[in-house]
């Protein structure tokens, strides 16, 4: 075992950190105002900083330790206008700031990484919002700016004693990307390399920009490649878009529709974008799904858009009797969640989503289901979180639970008296806590190859020498797949693709059909299959089928042998011709891929330019 650290630990405790990190009291007065702010949260900003106060984060996680690190969690959602925070987020709070602590533990355990060093953390809620977690952040960077108290004298004329606040010396998170960019901003003024375990917006991979941001998940622009090859390999090409508003959502839909450019033969047919700040969510989604109705050709619908947006959606598509209109090809914050389809699952039959390859932790899950009110106070949000799992009070007074009187015992179990399912970043935030141990490892092993512990040459290093050996590590994660990330601090693309099913199989839920690693491979088992396949044909040949005699198309295409219905025609595909189709080159499929042409100065309702769809219903891959 790891001999424990005081608080702070020796590396938090001393003044100096190097000059390269030491910012002086006036350049952060500058440089946060160049962040062009809102003057009110400005103001408040520079308040704080010049008083040298720790207003923010009184409600956090402190862990002691040698070494701090900084971590940034969506313990809370957004609250009503006015109010910082809103409800607590079990899964995706809970369960990844769960995650930290637990690599934290098994990190300090281990007696070949990171010996006589004990990580200790600092962990604060962003609560999902960008603002109050910039000002969160401050939290981190105290201990790295110089302040003037030679002016400064306590009621007997003696100088104050200050207690140094701990230097953090690297952050785990945040996880929405538009928290990360504005942290990013505050962190790389003090040089203090970041890894977030769930933002993947497309320009955090700017290095000039965010140069201390690091990512264990692939960026946007390798989630929209994979989604352009689901969608180009299916055969469809005249697609609409839906973003929610914000740097995930529109930049995702960028990335898709700059790619589907470039690779051409993909037409867009309408992008739109799912407001944040609505006064009545019913509407605006009813009148979303009104418009992509105006494009009726277009069926497939790419969203990129977050759990509630996700949830809102399905449900408008519901509420206007849409049920089997739509092809969702959803991105990761979809993936494989069953919360936004609740009650709505009908409309989701069939779509198909992506989510970057992961595994669940089995030791994880261990950890996190025998965490109780006793063994876990050193999460301070454990006991709202207990609240609401269980759906009971622990005290009449106090409790945020106001919707039951039930009381709680103290004696529920996590996975016995609540459903508990693995949360799917909690892989990740595991990986990127062991990335800044493996880097501070070989920087320690390096810098102090004959002292036990941190030695004074380690504490003075600096952010930017520590980013070097981030930059550099090459593991083995907790999936057993390899860690590492490029020159722009992305790790590499890799993707599991899913399909959800709830007909025709006796396990409902989501079902994995391939994957993407630079390239596309789906696994389709097909039985009595559906899969829609957009169809460009030519005015001429349209109507030669049309005065074709039935008999021909029964002997030579049986397949079209169908019930005509309005702008669409069913067929019947066995495995061995879907398998043909999905393993053609886009040169080799006749009707299948639209011309490059067609995204221009085209009516996609003339008829030169119609669209069919083949719908296959009752799929089951």
């Amino acid at each position: 075992m790891k001999a424990l650290g005081s608080a702070g630990g020796s590396a938090g405790q001393r003044p100096g950190g190097g000059s390269g990190t030491m910012v002086r009291l006036g350049r952060v007065l500058r440089l946060l105002t160049l962040l062009k702010l809102p003057c009110c949260l400005l103001e408040l900003l520079l308040s704080a900083v010049a008083q040298g106060q720790e207003m923010y984060a009184p409600h956090s996680i402190r862990l002691e330790g040698d070494i701090t690190l900084g971590g940034l969690f969506p313990v809370h959602a957004k609250g009503p206008p006015g109010v910082p925070c809103g409800d607590i987020k079990k899964e995706n709070g809970i369960h990844r700031l769960e995650a930290m602590l637990y690599a934290l533990d098994q990190i300090n355990s281990d007696p070949d990484l990171l010996p006589n060093v004990t990580l200790g953390a600092r962990i604060l809620d962003t609560c999902s919002r960008d603002t109050y977690a910039l000002e969160q952040s401050l939290t981190f960077v105290q201990a790295l700016i110089q302040k003037d108290t030679s002016d400064v004298r306590c009621t007997n004329g003696e100088p104050p004693v200050f207690v140094k606040p701990e230097k953090v010396v690297g952050v785990i998170g945040a996880s929405g990307s538009s928290v990360s960019i504005m942290v990013a901003n505050i962190l790389r003024l003090f040089q203090i390399p970041q890894i977030s375990y769930a933002s993947t917006a497309p320009e955090l991979s700017d290095d000039r920009r965010y140069d201390f941001f690091s990512r264990v998940v692939p960026p946007d622009s390798f989630q929209a490649q994979a989604m352009v090859d689901i969608v180009k390999a299916l055969g469809w090409n005249y697609v609409s878009t839906l973003a929610s508003e914000g740097n995930y959502g529109e930049k995702g839909v960028e990335s898709f529709m700059q790619i589907s450019r470039e690779a051409g033969g993909l037409c867009i047919a309408q992008s739109l974008k799912i407001p944040q700040d609505r006064k009545d969510k019913t509407i605006d989604f009813d009148k979303i799904i009104k418009q992509l109705l105006e494009t009726p050709n277009a069926r497939a619908i790419v969203i990129f858009a977050n759990d509630e947006d996700i949830k809102q959606i399905l449900a408008a598509a519901k509420r206007a009797d849409q049920v089997g209109h739509f092809l969702w090809v959803g991105s990761d914050t979809w993936g494989s969640k069953v919360s936004p389809l609740l009650h709505q699952e009908d409309v989701a039959e069939g779509a198909i989503t992506i989510l970057p390859k992961r595994a669940t932790i089995e030791g994880f899950d261990t950890y996190f289901t025998s965490r109780t009110l006793e063994n876990n106070r050193r999460n301070v949000w454990f006991a709202e979180y207990w609240e609401e799992n269980f759906n009971c009070k622990l005290t009449i007074s106090g409790s945020k639970k106001e919707d039951t009187d039930r009381k709680c015992t103290g004696q529920e179990r996590i996975g016995k008296d609540s459903h508990y399912e693995q949360e799917g970043k909690v892989q990740f935030v595991i990986d990127a806590v062991y990335a800044m141990a493996h880097a501070l490892h070989h920087m320690n092993k390096d810098l102090c190859a004959d002292y036990p512990g941190v030695c004074p040459e380690m504490e003075h290093a600096g952010g930017k020498k520590l980013l070097k050996y981030i930059r550099s590590v090459n593991f083995n994660g907790s999936a057993g797949t390899p860690v590492m990330f490029n020159k722009n601090g992305d790790a590499p693309g890799r993707y599991d693709i899913f399909q959800y099913h709830t007909t025709n199989t006796s396990t409902p839920g989501y079902r994995l059909i391939g994957q993407w690693t630079d390239d596309l491979q789906l696994n389709l088992y097909i039985q009595t299959t559906t899969l829609t396949i957009s169809m460009n044909l030519s005015a001429s040949v349209a109507l030669g089928m049309l005065y074709m005699p039935k008999v021909y198309i029964i002997i030579f295409h049986p397949e079209l042998n169908v019930q005509k219905r309005k702008r669409s025609f069913k067929a019947v595909v066995t495995a061995a011709t879907m398998s043909s189709r999905l393993s053609h080159k886009p040169s080799d499929r006749p009707n299948g891929e639209a011309k490059t042409e067609l995204c221009e100065n085209v009516d996609p309702n003339s008829p030169a330019a119609k669209k069919k769809y083949v719908s296959y219903n009752n799929l089951v891959i």
